[in-house]
């Protein structure tokens, strides 16, 4: 019972030396911290607020807003353990290689996070663009700082990387994607006419861009026809709809104009052998 009493006292004696010895150090350092916090979130509120005055994108004004509240957060954290006696030179080369190795580990997310950065600044395109890169097509649906994604006329949910608006050719068409097309015509149909019925086919259609004219004209001069190219703007979302939808009513007025379509031909000669005779 003793022994028990003395170790109870010790363990009584440790705690007050600690309050006595250490106790102005911990307060100061919980109050350094705390007022590290609460400074962060009144920059962090005044950082948004001239951003967005100056119509800086919000994602972007989000990130440089979030990014200096965590550097202010862990500056103060660090002179809290500062206060608190504990050496912060191990913790800043600890967290220097740690550091390093997520950004070797990470370089591919930290290409996009820069890229999207870039993006968000300069806006080479807007949510509801249709843009096509590395052959992938859709419209835009979020621009986010690791990932820009799309949406396609199958409903399709596409996620493409950053990194790849960035380094890659892209189209922006805007809110259409153009259509190109062609047909062959006989050499013996009335061509002009042949143009203007396709003119008419594409002008009756009313889910077409307005801003854009169609385009319909000679292509080329083919060894059994003569081709006749069109070329019209349609919005994304139904792309191959109305594409599919023109061609029928192409192939109908042709049919009731008597347009002929001509089909490959070929003449094949066999030429007989004669026997030679003694």
């Amino acid at each position: 019972m003793e022994k028990e009493l003395n170790n109870l006292n010790g363990f009584y004696n440790l705690i007050v030396n600690f309050i006595a010895n250490y106790s102005i150090q911990v307060f100061g350092a919980i109050l350094i911290f705390t007022l590290g916090i609460l400074v962060s979130k009144q920059i962090h509120k005044l950082i948004l607020k001239i951003l967005n005055k100056h119509n800086l994108d919000e994602t972007l004004s989000q990130f440089i807003a979030n990014f200096i509240r965590f550097i202010i957060i862990l500056m103060m954290g660090i002179v809290a353990l500062g206060k608190l006696g504990i050496s912060v030179a191990p913790f800043i080369a600890a967290i220097g290689a740690l550091s390093l190795t997520a950004g070797l580990a990470l370089q591919g997310s930290v290409s996009n996070f820069a890229a999207g950065v870039v993006l968000v600044a300069t806006k080479p395109f807007k949510i509801g663009d249709t843009i096509t890169v590395n052959s992938i097509y859709g419209e835009v649906e979020e621009i986010k700082l690791g990932y820009t994604a799309l949406r396609n006329e199958d409903k399709e949910y596409i996620t493409i990387p950053n990194k790849f608006m960035i380094g890659d050719v892209l189209v922006n068409s805007f809110e259409f994607r153009i259509v190109e097309g062609s047909i062959g015509v006989s050499y013996n149909s009335d061509i002009e006419k042949a143009i203007l019925t396709i003119e008419n086919v594409i002008g009756m259609q009313k889910d077409l861009s307005s801003k854009n004219k169609a385009i319909v004209g000679i292509e080329k001069f083919s060894g059994s026809s003569v081709d006749i190219g069109y070329r019209y703007w349609v919005p994304s979302k139904s792309f191959f709809k109305l594409q599919y939808k023109v061609n029928l009513e192409i192939l109908k007025a042709f049919n009731s104009a008597n347009i002929t379509i001509p089909f490959p031909q070929q003449e094949i000669k066999i030429l007989g052998e004669k026997s030679a005779t003694k």
